[in-house]
């Protein structure tokens, strides 16, 4: 019986993976017009206009969105995670005015953060997957009673005996995130399986039991650690631990600053998508280039057979009618093999790396 739960659980989050890469394709299309108007539309503000806010807000909003896909694609084990040295302030921030929006005001959010707790290597989606997971765990803890719940970071140094009593982490010094609330709290046999996929205290219909194992894959796939500590009553405090990084983040910090590049080259431009191809050959041009954008791959591959050497840079979308980006590359690259070619696309199984 237990197999048989477990063989149907499996064959759901299978169901949910294949729903996840069929929706990212369309819903990425959409969220890119949005993000590329949204651009286009700060540019031509100048400061001080009254819209211009609102528009940063759609902005960050939508970049928010994106995210939420990549989640989807992660949980389905459908697209690689990019970490790289990262702040986590900002994030904390961000995820807290999220909170502040969607929480009841029964419920007091407060943060503290050391500003001296240097950079780890994370990617910004996960780290925000883990603080909201932990987060609306502590909500749910205290939604009937009301609460206090409690972002706190600062940086530990971690000798041979502290991280020997912590699974899976080394000596040395890093960033500690905390999250507490002021719920009801957990008695010993609950704490022993909280990382147990499929394993909740909430009702039917209001959770999954997933949160809390994702939380443990992601942080333990980062070389970190997470801890809880709870009594019935009492609250809980769940700890996060990431190795910290120095020079990566000055490094990173650096590349951050480099000014956007702009040209004069000739760019042909395939997307099937008409608003998206819309928004990116006006976002192109603001940069310099001269741009010639098709709709289709047959269009594309036609214009590069009357003339091969009419352009300098190949830019195609990889799922489209008739030819797929990839095809046209090989079509583009028998003719022009030095041509270089950026292959894009909402997700696709095809496109390999």
């Amino acid at each position: 019986k237990k197999l048989e739960t477990r063989v149907r659980q499996a064959q759901k989050m299978e169901a949910i993976g294949c729903l996840a890469g069929g929706v990212a394709h369309d819903f990425n299309n959409i969220l890119g017009v949005i993000v590329g108007y949204s651009e286009l539309a700060i540019e031509n503000q100048t400061e001080g206009l009254s819209n211009r806010t609102e528009i940063e807000h759609v902005l960050t909003a939508t970049k928010r969105a994106t995210d939420l896909v990549k989640q989807l694609l992660s949980f389905s084990r459908q697209t690689e995670v990019q970490r790289g040295p990262i702040d986590l302030i900002p994030i904390v921030r961000e995820t807290t005015k999220l909170l502040r929006s969607s929480l009841p005001a029964t419920i007091d959010i407060s943060q503290n953060l050391s500003k001296k707790v240097g950079s780890v290597m994370a990617d910004p989606t996960e780290v925000h997957q883990v603080l909201m997971n932990l987060c609306t765990n502590a909500f749910h803890a205290m939604r009937r009673q009301g609460g206090e719940l409690a972002l706190e970071m600062d940086q530990v140094e971690l000798d041979e005996d502290l991280a020997a009593r912590m699974v899976d982490l080394k000596p040395g010094l890093h960033v500690r995130l905390s999250v507490t609330d002021t719920g009801k709290g957990m008695d010993s046999q609950t704490l022993n399986r909280i990382f147990e996929p499929f394993f909740t205290t909430k009702a039917k219909g209001e959770g999954t039991g997933l949160g809390l194992s994702v939380v443990h894959g992601i942080v333990k796939s980062m070389k970190g650690a997470i801890t809880v500590y709870s009594e019935p009553g009492q609250g809980t405090t769940f700890h996060v631990y990431l190795p910290a990084l120095q020079h990566e983040a000055s490094m990173q910090q650096q590349l951050d600053e480099i000014p956007l590049l702009r040209g004069n080259e000739r760019i042909l431009l395939v997307d099937d998508e008409l608003h998206l191809l819309e928004a990116n050959t006006r976002m192109l041009e603001r940069l310099g280039y001269q741009v010639t954008s098709v709709s289709s791959g047959l269009e594309a591959d036609e214009l590069f057979r009357s003339d091969p050497h009419a352009f300098d840079l190949l830019i195609t979308d990889q799922t489209m009618a008739k030819m797929t980006g990839v095809e046209l590359a090989r079509q583009v690259l028998d003719r022009r093999p030095e041509l270089p070619v950026i292959m894009c696309t909402g997700f696709s199984e095809q496109g390999s790396a």
